[in-house]
């Protein structure tokens, strides 16, 4: 597969930008030609034209058929006749879009030491791609690609151009235009190419999610295209289309969808997510009972604990989940190698249930169960209730769950399912306050809720809070 990327210099640049700064962004010299070998064969770069108005990169993806069969990656008896003659397509779309993250990976984050004022550059940009597999006809490359930005031109390539009676097939010859940052432009080739195509030469597993969140969390949210794109870069597979549709939803904020600039108006403030609204919320609680020492039960990759770290006054944090999984992707976001040691000493991570007694969890000014309950089976939710309030006792425990009644302002979710497939349950707002007055009662603790997130007239707020305080504990004004 070929993929050229053209630039001129923008309008509004300083009178020095130069077409060839093209090179900087990518960490490729215009003036050499560069092969890399990757596991689907060879990809070379090089720049067919480097002036000073007009620079243009190719990307050629030569694929070793003979080393695919040879390296076991297309499955079946590598000595079988088949695997060397057959007519099988390859998911050409995908290895381009893989080679394109391994030889501009840095260009696609969004780094150029040398040259850092060009990254946030608009580029006057053209991307051509003569033959690229389009299961969905060039109505689907214009339904992709246009929301970001580009203007399309997507013309069908025949079967065979010498019997027109065939009809066309299933590639396009693309032609993208559009002003970009170079680092957009990588990001939606990387993800939108097999999309187009439907298809992925590698097996697709949890992580898949993480990677298409991190490429295309800015603007995925609000494609009008986000359902089609999530499945089909997921290969189809519900169970991580439906964590991924969780996870965007919580990007783009409250209600399901995000106002355009028109519908919002120039002035209209900026929304957080709710994700980062619950973190704010639960924050607020911790300060205002002046908790000191604090456990967040259910702590998952440790969004909360990096916020409660960054604040001297909690001086001791501790994290806990039952998924060792999640305890290791917690040290890799915090960095703990690379914390400075007064952070460092302020931090532990545990492997515990809240199912089961843990000795350890007694003593501490406070506990979160931030979004946790509901991924607990009913019958096993006395034993947290238990353990939480009757044998740790904290002094203040704040619990989120979901608003079950908001879920119709949710666009991407059918009705009546939960937000999230591993949720046993989803509570409205009565059924939250009366089980949060029952346990309140039984173990010694008053209770009060509050909102997070927008408060909607009719369904109540996205998020509930239930805010706990022991009984023989006060907090000074």
């Amino acid at each position: 597969m070929l993929l050229t990327l053209t630039s001129t210099v923008p309008d509004a640049a300083p009178a020095e930008t130069r077409a060839t700064d093209l090179g900087y962004l990518l960490h490729k010299h215009p003036g050499r030609a560069q092969t890399f070998d990757e596991s689907v064969g060879r990809v070379h770069v090089c720049y067919p034209e480097a002036t000073d108005d007009r620079c243009t990169v190719a990307v050629l993806l030569e694929v070793d058929p003979v080393g695919l069969v040879r390296r076991g990656r297309s499955g079946g008896d590598a000595f079988a006749l088949g695997q060397y003659v057959n007519d099988r397509p390859y998911a050409a779309s995908s290895m381009l879009a893989v080679a394109v993250r391994r030889v501009f990976g840095t260009a696609m984050a969004g780094r150029c030491e040398q040259r850092p004022d060009l990254v946030d550059r608009r580029w006057p940009l053209r991307v051509e791609l003569p033959a690229v597999p389009c299961r969905g006809g060039p109505d689907l490359a214009e339904r992709l690609f246009a929301p970001l930005g580009w203007r399309v031109d997507a013309t069908p390539l025949p079967l065979d151009p010498e019997v027109p009676e065939w009809g066309d097939s299933h590639h396009v010859d693309l032609r993208l235009t559009g002003e970009q940052r170079l680092a957009d432009a990588l990001r939606h080739l990387y993800v939108l190419l097999p999309v187009l195509d439907d298809a992925k030469h590698y097996w697709v597993g949890a992580d898949e999610v993480d990677k298409l969140l991190r490429t295309a969390g800015t603007w995925l949210p609000d494609h009008p295209e986000r359902d089609l794109i999530t499945r089909r870069y997921l290969v189809n597979q519900r169970g991580l289309v439906n964590d991924a549709v969780a996870r965007l939803a919580e990007l783009e904020g409250l209600d399901g969808g995000t106002p355009t600039d028109e519908e919002a108006g120039a002035d209209a403030p900026h929304r957080e997510s709710l994700a980062r609204q619950r973190r704010q919320a639960v924050f607020a609680e911790l300060r205002e009972a002046r908790a000191s020492r604090v456990v967040d039960l259910g702590c998952g990759e440790g969004a909360l604990l990096r916020e409660l770290l960054a604040d001297p006054s909690f001086t001791e944090v501790v994290g806990v989940d039952v998924a060792d999984r999640a305890l290791r992707a917690a040290e890799r976001r915090l960095g703990l190698d690379r914390l400075p040691d007064r952070q460092r000493e302020r931090l532990r991570l545990w492997q515990s249930s809240l199912t089961y007694r843990d000795r350890r969890l007694a003593g501490f000014d406070a506990a979160v169960l931030m979004e946790v309950i509901e991924h607990v089976d009913p019958d096993r939710l006395p034993a947290l209730e238990h353990n939480v309030l009757h044998l740790a006792r904290p002094a203040t425990v704040l619990v989120t769950t979901p608003n079950a009644e908001h879920n119709v302002r949710f666009r991407w979710l059918p009705p009546g399912a939960p937000r999230h497939p591993d949720h046993r349950f989803e509570w409205c707002r009565a059924e939250f306050r009366a089980w949060a007055e029952r346990v309140a009662a039984h173990a010694g603790y008053r209770v009060r809720f509050r909102p997070v997130g927008e408060d909607d007239p009719e369904v109540g707020p996205p998020t509930q809070m239930a805010v706990f305080r022991r009984a023989d504990t006060e907090v000074s004004p």
